[in-house]
């Protein structure tokens, strides 16, 4: 059963989708709500022994994250989530804040460029040349993890896809929290937990899509990972709630990494809702998510 404060969750879930009412035509209200999105995240009381550094890498804005007692040798690379047009590091610094005290790693976040003013492929671009830039400061791939949520999910499996079809070396691990690796969106979940999802909805996923894509093809591969050749990527960890309407998203790639002969790891949350994990202020469910990778990542990276 799950915690008493999942609820409060979901309430505020649903008080903040009936006051923005995401829809994507609006494209009037996309900066306004980027900045109620950054908003809602600077309201989160970050810990004082951990620093943040703003770097570019390639051209492309980031930050490292460095939690105590950090084994050097490791990063994780992250990806936001935001359906490739909202997000930044600062929405999700608590996210990343956590995963580098969990972890003992440093955790490099990226502003990788948002759509529709930089549609498909500019996102794979950045997450990709970031990697890249990883690699030129010394860091041993196969000390690196590649994390993301929700589209960062989907970023993170196709930049290893682009890494991999250019024989650059691979990461040591992917994590992919409540993917969206379908813009098509035809997993039969987006109907069966509709009432269930206080998040996300088809045609929100269809909407944002449009904008990411602009003329591309929904199963274009670098941007629906769910159609992509996934042989000889590295082992792979998916956590999603059962609540989400992106549930089958999870549940294929995981079938179809498994037949590639790939090391998958499903973690379906029962009662989770999307991206729980950035309620761990308030959810035990969250946390313990967290703890989860962080017990993934260290295996996977040899820590």
């Amino acid at each position: 059963m799950a915690s008493r404060e999942l609820q409060l969750a979901i309430e505020l879930c649903r008080f903040s989708r009936r006051r923005r009412r995401p829809t994507v035509i609006d494209l009037g209200r996309l900066a306004e709500l980027r900045a109620e999105y950054d908003e809602i995240a600077n309201s989160h009381l970050l810990p004082n022994d951990v620093s943040y550094q703003a770097v570019r890498a390639r051209g492309v804005s980031a930050e490292w994250v460095s939690g105590p007692k950090l084994r050097d040798n490791c990063v994780i690379l992250y990806l936001h989530g935001g359906c490739y047009t909202t997000g930044s590091v600062e929405t999700h610094r608590d996210l990343m804040t956590r995963l580098s005290i969990e972890t003992s790693m440093r955790v490099f976040g990226l502003n990788y460029r948002l759509a529709p003013e930089y549609p498909f492929p500019a996102a794979v671009e950045d997450a990709a040349a970031a990697y890249r830039w990883l690699l030129e400061i010394g860091i041993d791939p196969a000390r690196i993890a590649i994390a993301g949520d929700s589209a960062g999910a989907g970023l993170a499996l196709a930049t290893t896809i682009t890494l991999r079809d250019e024989r650059s070396p691979l990461p040591g691990a992917i994590v992919c929290i409540s993917p969206w690796v379908d813009l098509a969106v035809t997993g039969a979940s987006m109907e069966s937990k509709a009432g269930d999802d206080p998040i996300v909805s088809r045609e929100m996923l269809l909407g944002w899509g449009k904008l990411y894509l602009g003329d591309s093809d929904v199963r274009t591969p670098l941007a629906s990972p769910l159609y992509a050749d996934l042989h000889r990527i590295p082992p792979l960890l998916i956590q999603v709630g059962s609540a989400e309407v992106l549930l089958d998203d999870s549940i294929r790639l995981a079938d179809r990494a498994s037949a590639a002969g790939v090391n998958t790891t499903l973690e379906v949350w029962p009662e989770m809702i999307h991206v729980w994990h950035s309620f761990a202020t308030i959810l035990p469910e969250g946390r313990q998510a967290i703890e989860r990778i962080a017990k993934f990542v260290r295996m996977q990276l040899g820590d």
